[in-house]
C-alpha cells in the first residue's frame, strides 16, 4: 500500500478558516448598541392655556375655527386680515364693539373701523352678538399665541443609520455568512481530493459514466416528440402574439404627469369632497367634464396653502403650495389683495380616459340611472395621489359588467314595467343589465 501524503498543512488550513469565521461571527453578534440619542428639548416654548387677557386658548381655537376661519387665517391675508397678534393692534374694548357688530362701529365713523373696511376691499364683517367677552377674549388668546416652528422631516437614511447603530447591521452578517459558505466549499474541495489520493494510494479504480447519448440529439431522432412539439409552440405563439395585439390601445395605469398637480388623495380623500360636486356634469351629460377652475376658486379663495400633516416624503408642503400659487396665476387671483387681477391663462389639462369614436358611453345613463359609483369605473380614487386610468376600457370588460351587474329598482319607475316582464321571462327576480338588452350592439355602436 502507497504512503498517503502528510495532509497536516490542509487539516490546519480548514481548523484556521473555521477558527476565522467564528471569530468573525462571535466579534458581530457582540457590538455594543449604541447609546440613545439624547432627546433634546423643544426651542419654541409651550404657550400658555390662559393669555394675559385672562382668555382660554383651547376653547379660543374651538371658537375661530366654528365662526372666524371661513374668513380668517392667523398668518396670512385672506377675506379678512391675519389675527395672529390682534389682541396687541387695538384696544379690548374696541374689538369687543367690532367682533359684536362692526356695520354699526362703520357707521359711526370711527376711523380704525372705516380704515379696515376700505383696506379688506370693503367686505363686511359678519356680526356675531352671540359672542360674549369671555368669548373674545378666548379667540384672542389664541390668537396671541407665537407662531409654531416648522417641524422638520427627519431623512430615512439618518433613522436607518440610528437603527442599524442599535443592533447588529445587516451587512455584517450577510458577510459573515457568505465568508463561512465560501468556506464550506473550499472545505468540500479539500475533502475530494484526499479521497481522490487516498482511492489511488489503495488501487481503487474510479468508475466513470457511461456516455450517453445528448438530450437535443435523442429528441431530434424521435420524429412524434419533434411533431408534438412544434404544434404546440405554434399554437402557444398565436395565442401569445393574439393576446399582444388585443392590447394595442389599451392605456390601463396610464398616469399623465398634468400642469398642475392634483390631489384626490387630499380632495376625495382627506376632505370628502364628493366626486359630482368637481365632476357635475356627470350626472346629465354624457361626458363627465373637467371641473372649471372656477369650482377650484369655491375653496382655494380662502386656502393658500395645505397644512403640514397634508404633505408626503414625496410631495413637500412647499409642493403642494406652489401648485396653488399655479391656480391663482392661472385664474388671476391676487391672494394679498383678495381680488382678481383679469390676467388669466389657460391650463392644458393631459386627457386620461379616451375612448374611440365608434363607441358611445354616457355618464349620465350610468350615474344618475344605474347609480353606479365612481369607483366601479375609476377605481379608488380617493387614495389616488396621481389619478390613472384603472380600467382597461376594453369591450370585453363592459361586457363583463353587464353581464354580471344587476339593475337597480329600488326608486326607479322607468324599469318597473320593463323589469316585472322580463323577469317573468327568465325567471328571476333581478335582472342583469344585460338580460335588460345592454349587450345590443345598437347600445354602444351607432
Amino acid at each position: 500500500m502507497k504512503k498517503v501524503g502528510n495532509h497536516n498543512s490542509i487539516s490546519r488550513k480548514i481548523l484556521f478558516g473555521l477558527a476565522l469565521a467564528l471569530s468573525i461571527s462571535i466579534s458581530s453578534f457582540s457590538q455594543n448598541a449604541a447609546p440613545a440619542p439624547v432627546a433634546t428639548d423643544a426651542a419654541a416654548p409651550v404657550a400658555d392655556a390662559k393669555s394675559s387677557g385672562g382668555g382660554d386658548a383651547a376653547a379660543g381655537k374651538a371658537l375661530f375655527n366654528a365662526n372666524c376661519a371661513a374668513c380668517h387665517k392667523l398668518d396670512a391675508k385672506s377675506t379678512g386680515p391675519a389675527l395672529r397678534g390682534i389682541a396687541d393692534k387695538h384696544p379690548r374694548e374696541w374689538i369687543y364693539k367690532w367682533v359684536n357688530n362692526s356695520s354699526a362701529l362703520i357707521k359711526s365713523g370711527d376711523a380704525v373701523a372705516v380704515k379696515l373696511f376700505e383696506e379688506n376691499n370693503k367686505a363686511v364683517m359678519t356680526a356675531f352678538p352671540q359672542l360674549s367677552t369671555t368669548d373674545i377674549d378666548n379667540i384672542m388668546a389664541y390668537t396671541s399665541e407665537p407662531k409654531p416652528e416648522p417641524t422638520k422631516a427627519v431623512a430615512v437614511g439618518t433613522t436607518a443609520a440610528a437603527n442599524d447603530e442599535g443592533g447588529i447591521s445587516n451587512n455584517v452578517i450577510l458577510a459573515a455568512l457568505s465568508l463561512v459558505l465560501f468556506m464550506l466549499i473550499v472545505m468540500l474541495f479539500f475533502v475530494n481530493n484526499v479521497l481522490t489520493k487516498i482511492a489511488k494510494a489503495n488501487n481503487i479504480e474510479i468508475i466513470k459514466d457511461e456516455t450517453r447519448l445528448p438530450i437535443w440529439k435523442a429528441f431530434a431522432k424521435n420524429q412524434f416528440l419533434v411533431l408534438v412539439t412544434s404544434i404546440f409552440l405554434l399554437l402557444a405563439s398565436g395565442y401569445f402574439a393574439y393576446g399582444w395585439m388585443m392590447q394595442v390601445g389599451v392605456d390601463q395605469d396610464y398616469a399623465p404627469v398634468q400642469p398642475i398637480h392634483f390631489s384626490h388623495r387630499i380632495h376625495a380623500g382627506s376632505n370628502g369632497i364628493n366626486c359630482k360636486y368637481c365632476h357635475s356634469s356627470a350626472r346629465v351629460s354624457k361626458n363627465a367634464g373637467i371641473p372649471s377652475l372656477n369650482i377650484c376658486m369655491n375653496c382655494h379663495k380662502n386656502i393658500s396653502e395645505v397644512a403640514d400633516t397634508t404633505a408626503t416624503p414625496e410631495h413637500s408642503k412647499a409642493f403642494y403650495d406652489a401648485q396653488i400659487q399655479k391656480l391663482y396665476d392661472a385664474v388671476g387671483w391676487d391672494k394679498s389683495l383678495q381680488k382678481y387681477t383679469g390676467k388669466s391663462s389657460p391650463v392644458k389639462w393631459v386627457r386620461i380616459h379616451n375612448l374611440p369614436d365608434f363607441a358611445y358611453f354616457n355618464h349620465s345613463q350610468h350615474v344618475t340611472v344605474a347609480g353606479v359609483e365612481c369607483q366601479k369605473c375609476h377605481g379608488e380614487v380617493q387614495t389616488y395621489e396621481i389619478q390613472k386610468q384603472f380600467a382597461p376600457l376594453t369591450m370585453g370588460w363592459c361586457i363583463k359588467c353587464h353581464r354580471e351587474t344587476d339593475v337597480k329598482m329600488e326608486g326607479n319607475a322607468y324599469y318597473d314595467k320593463i323589469h316585472n316582464e322580463l323577469s317573468k321571462k327568465y325567471g328571476v327576480e333581478k335582472l342583469t343589465a344585460a338580460q335588460m338588452g345592454a349587450l345590443e350592439c345598437g347600445k354602444c355602436h351607432y
